[in-house]
């Protein structure tokens, strides 16, 4: 696996849309802001064509336009790591025009963002051994002031941070509940109500009051609502990265944005079956945004528990991971060890972070 260097502390952040831009408010103003707090600590900007187009259908310009930014940016000198505007729809349409053997062949860099984004954060390891930060786009670094998830992501950036530890609290409000107040606050903070509370099991039985879960391997996944779409397709190279690191094992970290219940049962069962589970160490779920919901006596604790259980693997449900935030920023690809003790988790890297292997 290669590792990125870290971001220099005046080094240059490049800002790329393969996915939405922020041409429309709040997230124009969300990123400006954000661009500002970075040139307050020195960096550099380095924005790519996209980062405020609308042309798009569910992505910021054509599919060609934004596989060809994201190319050249990830593979030119001018900047040491990528932030993605934002997540969106249909990134899937730019794998065509994206040159993953030049970006192979390219130093590696880090990139980072999150959902649509997993389109790049899963494929940089999977198919250019690369890793990659699942972890916040750029709008969210304008909120004032920087939840300690963003602090987090950041830190992960410069190589100052080798464990990340979860969050006590998370927001709660529904989609356009959230936009309604972002568009009138677009510089809000997380509205943080809830108490955050984890549902953990080790194969088909719960875990223990104070039972402590440990395990590690290398972390893979992403949105459930993207990576099923792989599956199949020329992209899907995830058998023989798993065959490359079985002995390392994977610790599978997954969310959802638009599934249901009923589909996020259908993503593990096509996960399953195309043989992307083997060699599974363990499983980090993160809070859907259908959070609460059921169908038909499902709600989505049981919907991803029951069918994961034969594995007997620790299974930890409503992680801080995805779009109910904060979020924990995960580096895919890299080896992590995973504690568990009632509500805290936390992710320990491995020595070889941060260098390549």
């Amino acid at each position: 696996m290669k590792y990125p260097k870290p971001l220099e502390q005046k080094g240059t952040i490049g800002f790329v849309a393969p996915s939405f831009s922020c041409g429309i408010e709040p997230y124009r103003t969300m990123f400006d802001h954000g661009l500002q707090k970075f040139k307050d600590r020195g960096h550099s900007l380095d924005l790519g064509p996209n980062c405020y187009e609308e042309r798009g259908i569910g992505i910021s310009n054509t599919p060609k336009a934004c596989g060809e930014e994201l190319t050249e940016w990830y593979c030119r000198k001018e900047n040491q790591a990528l932030i993605s505007c934002g997540g969106g729809e249909l990134m899937c349409e730019i794998l065509d025009y994206v040159d993953f053997e030049r970006i192979r062949a390219a130093e590696p860099k880090w990139y980072m963002g999150f959902s649509d984004n997993t389109n790049f954060t899963f494929l940089l390891p999977t198919l250019c051994d690369t890793a990659s930060i699942y972890g916040p786009c750029a709008g969210s670094f304008g909120m004032e002031p920087w939840d300690p998830s963003i602090q987090d992501a950041y830190d992960l950036l410069l190589g100052k941070k080798e464990k990340i530890q979860g969050y006590p609290m998370w927001e709660k409000s529904g989609s356009d509940l959230g936009m309604a107040f972002k568009e009138e606050n677009p510089l809000s903070p997380y509205r943080l109500t809830e108490q955050k509370v984890l549902k953990s099991f080790v194969g088909p039985r719960p875990a223990e009051p104070g039972e402590e879960l440990c395990f590690q391997g290398r972390l893979l996944g992403g949105c459930m609502d993207c990576l099923v779409n792989l599956i199949g397709t020329e992209y899907d190279r995830v058998r023989e990265f798993l065959k490359q690191y079985q002995k390392d094992g994977i610790v599978w970290f997954l969310e959802s944005c638009d599934l249901t219940v009923m589909g996020m049962r259908r993503a593990v069962w096509q996960m399953k079956h195309a043989g992307w589970l083997q060699y599974v160490k363990g499983f980090l779920i993160g809070r859907p945004l259908h959070f609460g919901e059921a169908s038909m006596g499902l709600d989505h604790y049981r919907a991803v528990w029951e069918p994961l259980a034969e594995y007997q693997v620790p299974v930890i449900l409503d992680v801080d991971l995805g779009h109910l935030p904060p979020m924990m920023p995960v580096v895919c690809g890299a080896l992590g060890k995973v504690r568990v003790k009632g509500n805290d988790i936390s992710i320990q890297y491995k020595k070889e972070f941060h260098r390549n292997e």
